[in-house]
């Protein structure tokens, strides 16, 4: 694997690039606040924007070590409106799983589905990864379309996996992916 490191990328309408902690107060305003965002991620709402910046410099720590993790600006107004990582890095499979989060009054505009194509070209072709996978709960179906939007596949539904700490019932794992070969 080559080229562990998170290069600024251009699409259409956005700049896919490193954090840099002077993001701190669009990403706690338009993503890490947002209750509609953090209902399906992992994490809760941020409680202040100290807690943002700690985020953020944790992050910037990883960029040493080489990590892929980018934080998503509008080309037109530089805003930030949310970001694109890769959770997991298998080189000995060559292999990532992403993860995405954007602010809810972004959705519907099809950013996500940018970012995500861009992204995914970018590990498939310059960071001789040979599949790029990512998962969404059963009660975040607009995330799957997403994925399809990017030329993913659906691979597999994993019964009752996640418990949805929006509803608290128990989700189906839904996982897609795309290999060289689909590009």
């Amino acid at each position: 694997m080559k080229n562990v490191e998170t290069k600024t990328l251009f699409t259409d309408r956005l700049i896919l690039r490193k954090f840099k902690i002077e993001d701190a107060p669009g990403m706690y305003n338009n993503w890490a606040t947002d209750p509609e965002c953090c209902k399906f991620l992992s994490w809760d709402v941020h409680k202040n924007i100290e807690e943002t910046k700690s985020v953020i410099q944790s992050w910037i720590n990883e960029y040493e070590k080489g990590s892929y993790n980018w934080i998503v600006e509008l080309k037109d107004t530089h805003e930030v409106i949310g970001s694109i990582s890769a959770i997991t890095i298998s080189k000995k499979h060559s292999t990532a799983e992403l993860g995405y989060c954007y602010g809810s009054k972004f959705w519907n505009q099809g950013y996500a589905t940018e970012a995500l194509r861009a992204v995914t070209e970018y590990l498939l072709t310059e960071c001789d990864l040979y599949l790029i996978e990512a998962r969404h709960i059963s009660g975040n179906p607009a995330s799957g379309k997403v994925m399809l939007k990017a030329r993913m596949h659906q691979d597999a539904i994993l019964k009752n996996r996640r418990i949805n700490k929006y509803t608290k019932e128990r989700n189906d794992s839904i996982i897609y992916s795309i290999t060289k070969e689909d590009l």
